[in-house]
């Protein structure tokens, strides 16, 4: 917004020094000297004149240095006025995170949209895991939050949310680190005859229904113990305290210290997702279209 050429004077009388200006400024002697040629001659005034010492300043290279010094500080503030008001209209994009269900995978995905929403800005919005009120925190999708990324199964949830398929997390046995198959690297449900398995009850997941049809078809040594339909940290610690096995995913490897998450060597994987209102405000359509279409474009 200010001439480049100004900035230049207002440096070198900063500076005393042709040469000293010039290291600032990052250009040589010669192109700052033309810089304040320029300027004289294009103003009609001799700013600055040599001296054994350096550069000193006219009478007119005072009085401009005096409101060069205003012009630039009022151009600053101009521009940071006009970005702060650009900011204001920035639409902002409310992602809910929580220790299950963390926001980590939506900005991956919206780092990876570069420019397309120069528009929207983000903002974290934590919610809890609690298995009593999580149907609940779902159905504040497009209220409370625009966004939730989730490993989505469960018809309760299908109910009250569309979702934006994003990939799918393999199935996992989380036990404590001290359990006789802590130290293997994959399991085969053979591996857990004898053992109670905790996993969430029957009917609301088609998966994890599958996955169960083939355990009790198949592997009748393994005592099959049910959970609430949806996990959250208590779960992760009952299994801590009761040296039981549970059916987990890739995606909670690291939820609680104390466990160890092997990969089970079945068919059944969890698919997730983008979790967003149904029926969303076009912006928000917008933005599962973009993100849609950044996915399409990635594909091999």
């Amino acid at each position: 917004m200010v001439d480049h050429r100004l900035r230049t004077f207002l440096c070198v009388a900063d500076c005393g020094s042709l040469s000293r200006a010039a290291r600032q400024l990052f250009l040589t002697p010669t192109a700052v000297m033309k810089q304040i040629d320029q300027l004289e001659s294009r103003l009609g005034v001799k700013l600055v004149a040599r001296t054994n010492r350096g550069v000193a300043l006219t009478p007119a290279g005072e009085s401009l240095y005096a409101d060069g010094r205003e012009l630039v500080a009022g151009a600053e503030r101009a521009v940071e006025r006009a970005r702060r008001a650009a900011a204001q209209q920035r639409r902002a994009i409310r992602v809910g995170t929580s220790l299950l269900n963390p926001c980590k995978v939506f900005m991956d995905l919206w780092n990876r949209l570069g420019d397309r929403l120069p528009q929207y800005s983000l903002r974290i919005v934590p919610f809890e895991d609690d298995h009593r009120g999580i149907l609940s925190v779902i159905e504040r999708i497009g209220k409370d939050f625009d966004f939730i990324v989730g490993v989505c199964n469960s018809a309760m949830w299908l109910s009250r949310c569309d979702m934006l398929p994003l990939g799918r997390y393999r199935q996992c046995v989380a036990l404590p680190e001290a359990h006789r198959l802590a130290g293997r690297a994959q399991l085969e449900l053979d591996d857990l005859n004898g053992e109670t398995l905790m996993m969430v009850r029957r009917g609301d997941s088609p998966v994890n229904d599958g996955l169960r049809d083939e355990i009790e078809r198949n592997h009748p040594g393994i005592h099959l113990e049910d959970t609430e339909p949806f996990y959250d940290i208590d779960v992760f610690n009952r299994c801590a305290q009761t040296g039981r096995l549970l059916l987990s995913l890739e995606c909670w490897r690291d939820v609680h210290p104390m466990l160890k998450t092997v990969l089970l060597n079945v068919d059944w994987a969890v698919p997730y997702g983008l979790l967003y209102a149904k029926d969303p405000p076009e912006e928000i359509a917008a933005v599962v279209g973009a993100v849609a279409e950044s996915l399409e474009e990635e594909k091999p």
